[in-house]
């Protein structure tokens, strides 16, 4: 699936069009060149499925737990009422950028995370990849000349 991005207005349709792909997938590895928008469009998934918290990078924290706030949690039986089934309420946000080896990726529990049943979002995953489960879902995002974003989900 592709979704394009002219500006940042468009960010909140992207975000919708990306959960709406999401299924019952729950861990989704976000690449792309620093500043490409990973964090931008995680922060617009979030306030998407619900998340009141402030939405931020975790680069210095690894890991950032955001909780959903939708009236519809665990009680949805439309999808259009509520498109993600399954969020227990925990939306977990990774940013490996500052790690230096896998034992620390080991040490704050990541494949506890990742086995979960909760929406996982990842960024700079390649400095784990030996760690992502087999069913995770790769998302490049890709800057334009023009200044757009294409988000290429696979």
């Amino acid at each position: 699936m592709e979704i394009k991005i002219k500006d940042t207005e468009g960010l909140a349709a992207a975000a919708q069009q990306f959960i709406e792909a999401m299924g019952e997938r729950k861990v989704f590895a976000f690449y792309g060149k620093m500043g490409a928008g990973k964090t931008t469009f995680i922060k617009a998934i979030c306030e998407a499925l619900g998340v009141e918290d402030v939405v931020t990078s975790p680069t210095f924290a690894i890991v950032n737990e955001y909780m959903t706030f939708q009236p519809s949690l665990g009680g949805a039986t439309d999808s259009t009422e509520f498109p993600l089934k399954g969020v227990s309420g925990s939306i977990f946000h990774f940013d490996f950028y500052r790690i230096k080896n896998l034992r620390e990726a080991y040490d704050i529990g990541t494949e506890e995370y990742f086995c979960s049943g909760c929406p996982c979002f990842i960024e700079w995953p390649e400095l784990i990849e030996e760690l992502l489960p087999e069913d995770t879902v790769k998302v490049n995002i890709e800057v334009r000349e023009d200044g757009s974003r294409t988000i290429q989900m696979d």
